[in-house]
C-alpha cells in the first residue's frame, strides 16, 4: 500500500502545483466564456501530458547517480569494476549500441538502465548482486539492462506515460467542465469549484488507471529484456538462474526514479497490477519457452 499512497499523494500534488500555475498565468485558455475549447485542451493536455515526461527522461540519468549514490567505474583499475565494465563493452558491441557509463552503488541485489538516448545511457549493478551471485549469472543480469537500452525502453516507456498523463488531463478537464456547467448548473463565465473538486479527483482516479497501463506495459518490456540478455550470452540459463536466485533474495526498495529499469520487483496480490516487473516464475517460464 506505501507504493499507492505515495503514487496518489505525488499525483494530487503534481495536478494542484500545475492546476495553480496555469490559473496564475492565465493558461486555461481553453475555458471560456462560449464553453469549453476541445483543440486548445487537447494541446494544453498534450504539452503538460508529454512535457513532464520528457523533462523527467532528460533528467533520468543524473538523477538516478544521485538516489542511489552511483559511483561510475568506466576508468577504475579495480580488477571487478574492470570485469563489468568489460562485460558491458561487450554486449554493448553486439547490440550496436555505443558504450553507456557503467556504475556501481550500495545496497540489495538489483541493478538498472537509465538515460534519454540509446547511446549515451547508463547502467548500474548494486554491490549486494555482485556479492550474491555467480560472474555468469551478474553477466546476464548486465545483458538484461544492455537490452533495456538497446531496445529504447526509456524512451518508450516516456512516450506511453506521455500518451497516459495526456488522456488524464484532457478527460478530468471534460469531466469537471460538465460537473460544473451541467451538473452542478454554474451560470459564471469562469469555472466554479465543481470544475476544480471535480478534475482534481478525476486526475488521482484516471492517474491510477493510467499508472495501472503503464505498468502492464512495463512488464511486457521485462520479458523482452530477459530474451535479450539470452541472445546476447549465446544461451538462456545464466538468466534463467539469475532470476531463480532474484527469487529468493530481497531485491530492495528501489528509487521511484529508477524503480521500472531495475532487474527484480516482488509484485503482490493488488500490488501486481502496479508493478513493474512480471513475477520470477513467470519470467523463468518464457525463457524456457524460448527456441
Amino acid at each position: 500500500m506505501k507504493r499507492i499512497a505515495l503514487f496518489l499523494l505525488t499525483n494530487l500534488a503534481v495536478m494542484l502545483v500545475l492546476g495553480l500555475a496555469v490559473n496564475l498565468l492565465g493558461l486555461n485558455g481553453f475555458l471560456s466564456a462560449n464553453g469549453l475549447n476541445l483543440g486548445q485542451l487537447l494541446g494544453f493536455s498534450l504539452i503538460m501530458g508529454f512535457g513532464g515526461a520528457f523533462i523527467s527522461l532528460l533528467i533520468s540519468k543524473p538523477m538516478a547517480k544521485r538516489s542511489v549514490g552511483a559511483v561510475v567505474i568506466n576508468d577504475s583499475q579495480d580488477p571487478t569494476h574492470m570485469w563489468i565494465v568489460q562485460t558491458v563493452a561487450r554486449f554493448a558491441d553486439k547490440a550496436g549500441i555505443k558504450m553507456p557509463e557503467v556504475a556501481i552503488y550500495e545496497g540489495e541485489p538489483n541493478a538498472f538502465a537509465t538515460g534519454a538516448f540509446k547511446n549515451s545511457a547508463l547502467v548500474a549493478v548494486s554491490t549486494g548482486l555482485l556479492q550474491s551471485m555467480q560472474r555468469q549469472e551478474v553477466e546476464a543480469v548486465i545483458g538484461h539492462e544492455v537490452a533495456h537500452v538497446a531496445n529504447g525502453d526509456m524512451v518508450t516507456m516516456t512516450l506511453i506515460q506521455g500518451v497516459m498523463n495526456t488522456f488524464v488531463v484532457f478527460i478530468s478537464r471534460v469531466v469537471g467542465y460538465f460537473v460544473d456547467k451541467v451538473v452542478l448548473r454554474n451560470q459564471n463565465d469562469g469555472p466554479g469549484i465543481g470544475y476544480y473538486v471535480t478534475t482534481v479527483v478525476m486526475d488521482i482516479l484516471l492517474g491510477v488507471l493510467a499508472a495501472i497501463v503503464v505498468a502492464w506495459f512495463s512488464r511486457q518490456r521485462e520479458f523482452r529484456a530477459d530474451a535479450g540478455a539470452a541472445q546476447l550470452m549465446g544461451r538462456k540459463e545464466p538468466m534463467m538462474g539469475a532470476l531463480a536466485r532474484l527469487g529468493g533474495l530481497d531485491p530492495g526498495e528501489m528509487p521511484k526514479t529508477v524503480q521500472t529499469m531495475g532487474i527484480s520487483g516482488r509484485p503482490s496480490s493488488i500490488m501486481a497490477l502496479f508493478s513493474s516487473h512480471p513475477p520470477m516464475e513467470q519470467r523463468i517460464a518464457a525463457l524456457q519457452a524460448l527456441k
